[in-house]
């Protein structure tokens, strides 16, 4: 089963540009199933039906998320009833958003996908390695082939989920600092892995941000409205291969595709 994962799509250029190349992309890599982080598609905060619906037309199949996820109040009730949307599985139960989503292809292949938020300088959640436990046997009931988006600021405390979960999961993928990070690999254990797979958007910013606006505020420490940049667009993603009949994963590769304006 061949997965795309694409990197937090931050804002109107993060969704042009998906719809723009995903379906090329799909084609490229003989994509199974496509996943992408869509808690920043809604001007860099939060997600939207008008924002959304066009990207499950492009070809994604299910949003992970984030802490982001429910900033835009008119779309609380979208996110509740959008089952293709995975809130994080450690907040609280009250806050709108499916635990997991499973991505049935054609062919019969399954993928169970999951949202889990660090706790390291994030908001308060409850334990992402003790919820991810008492989850599991729910999951399996699914299938073996599961995917993990664990969205952090720490790079420890995503190298040490990733070790946690490695042999129970088929990927575990870091997203949040919208930095693309050059580490991926296999675990030990058959688990694809990388701290962070980075941005889809403009790269010509503070993390999306124009650039502009955040050295203002942090040179003049006056707060500023902030605006989502238009410069520097990049498709940030990895493409992961595995064994859905075992849900190892046995190939994961680093996509970083500067598109020129």
């Amino acid at each position: 089963m061949n997965i795309f994962f694409i990197g937090d799509i931050f804002g109107k250029p993060g969704r042009q540009v998906v719809i723009s190349f995903l379906p090329k992309l799909i084609r490229e890599f003989d994509i199974d199933i496509c996943v992408a982080n869509g808690e920043n598609v809604a001007q860099g905060r939060g997600i939207t039906k008008k924002t959304a619906e066009p990207l499950f037309e492009a070809g994604i199949d299910v949003f992970t998320s984030g802490n982001h996820l429910w900033d835009k109040k008119e779309s609380l009730e979208f996110i509740k009833y959008e089952e293709r949307i995975c809130k994080p599985l450690n907040y609280p139960d009250k806050a709108p958003g499916n635990k997991h989503y499973v991505c049935r292809t054609s062919d019969g292949k399954k993928l169970c996908v999951l949202t889990l938020c660090a706790q390291a300088f994030m908001p308060p959640v409850n334990s992402p390695f003790q919820t991810f436990d008492e989850y599991l046997p729910i999951l399996r009931k699914e299938t073996n082939n599961i995917l993990i988006d664990f969205h952090g600021e720490a790079t420890a405390e995503k190298r040490a989920m990733g070790f946690f979960v490695d042999g129970k999961v088929s990927a575990l993928i870091g997203t949040h600092t919208h930095i693309q990070t050059a580490d991926e690999e296999i675990l030990p254990n058959g688990t694809a892995y990388i701290t962070d797979v980075g941005m889809t958007g403009p790269h010509d910013s503070v993390i999306g941000v124009d650039k502009r606006i955040i050295l203002e505020k942090m040179t003049s420490g006056v707060p500023k409205r902030y605006e989502v940049s238009k410069q520097g667009l990049q498709i940030n993603a990895v493409v992961i291969k595995l064994d859905e009949k075992t849900g190892k994963a046995f190939e994961i590769t680093r996509i970083k595709r500067k598109i020129h304006e």
